[in-house]
């Protein structure tokens, strides 16, 4: 079995167990087929009510050792596909929606791929600073299709809140402040939700779980209403949304905690460490500081803005600097500080 097709499945198995919809609509592609042959009732039940986790790499083994050589030349064809949209978005100048153009075709246009010239037509339908409304119109314009913007961004929605995109980071081999403020924006754009104790990983059930009966009051009293909105999608508290920064690994995809230098204190801790610091009516306009108040952090990204990991019931959320009240603001430990060389 070539890398190709390995690869292949470790994508299917991101982009559509994610989310029950994406599941359920992607059973009439052939390789949501094979995975609910494979895949034992009981387990598909279980999937759908949230009590197991999916192990996407025994799921691809199990997937190899019963396919045969009709279904490996269906999936490499899958594969070869998902490349070139890949290679063809990006040298479109769209590598930051290259996801959503494979989600596309993997859910909805899979029909349309044998046709020449399928990715190109795709590629065509993105367009800078385009809302998802005006890219399922182009589509359906482009393909004749009756995709709705909603059921897109819905399915969407759980696979942006997964996915990292570093596409247009400064410089993955440093952890600078222009990143930082990169990371944050975008946690606040996918929906990062907020579970006290975690830093930016996916909330699975195990994690859960430990959390609760590690954080009986911060995650326990909350049981109810993390599990109806943040299980399943990227948690962070407050330092744990900069320490996530500091700990992921841009070639791996993993954050390891303590990883880069990045020590694991709290938002207290990273503030009594900071050599750079001061009162907040001196805060200088460096975006990627962090601002504090007793007890509680977040990001200052500029123009008189931040992001912070508000509260459970609030999650990852943009504010503004003059209504968090804030008392100080610091330079971030084992964090360098670039001058910004475009807008982020």
């Amino acid at each position: 079995m070539s890398a190709t097709i390995a690869a292949a499945l470790k994508k299917i198995a991101v982009y559509i167990l994610t989310d029950k919809k994406a599941l359920k609509t992607a059973l009439g592609i052939i390789l949501g087929v094979i995975i609910i042959i494979i895949m034992p009732i009981v387990a598909v039940v279980s999937f759908f009510n949230g009590d197991i986790n999916i192990d996407t790499d025994r799921l691809q083994t199990m997937v190899v050792q019963n396919l045969s050589a009709e279904e490996i030349a269906k999936l490499q064809f899958v594969e070869d596909i998902m490349n070139t949209i890949d290679d063809k978005m990006t040298a479109a100048g769209f590598n930051g929606s290259v996801k959503e153009a494979q989600v596309l075709y993997v859910l909805a246009l899979s029909d349309f791929s044998n046709n020449p010239g399928f990715v190109d037509k795709l590629v065509s339908c993105f367009a800078e600073n385009q809302t998802d409304e005006q890219l399922i119109s182009a589509v359906n314009s482009a393909f004749g299709t009756q995709l709705t913007p909603e059921d897109f961004s819905n399915v969407m929605g759980n696979i942006r809140s997964l996915h990292i995109d570093i596409s247009d980071y400064t410089d993955i081999s440093t952890k600078n402040n222009i990143d930082l403020v990169k990371w944050g924006i975008h946690a606040q754009e996918s929906g990062w939700g907020y579970v006290y104790g975690t830093y930016g990983a996916v909330l699975d059930k195990s994690v859960f779980e430990f959390k609760k009966n590690q954080y009986p009051d911060e995650v326990g009293s909350y049981a109810d209403f993390i599990e109806q909105n943040w299980l399943g999608r990227r948690t962070a508290d407050c330092v744990g949304l900069i320490k996530g920064y500091g700990w992921y690994d841009a070639e791996s995809g993993k954050i390891d905690i303590g990883a880069n230098d990045m020590q694991d204190v709290s938002a207290n801790g990273m503030f009594q460490a900071a050599r750079e610091k001061g009162t907040i009516d001196t805060i200088p306009e460096t975006p990627g500081l962090a601002v504090w108040h007793e007890g509680h952090i977040g990001i200052y990204i500029g123009n008189g803005e931040v992001i912070e990991a508000m509260g459970t019931q609030y999650g990852v959320v943009k504010t503004q600097l003059k209504n968090g009240g804030w008392t100080h603001w610091l330079k971030i430990p084992y964090i360098t500080y670039i001058e910004e060389k475009e807008n982020v």
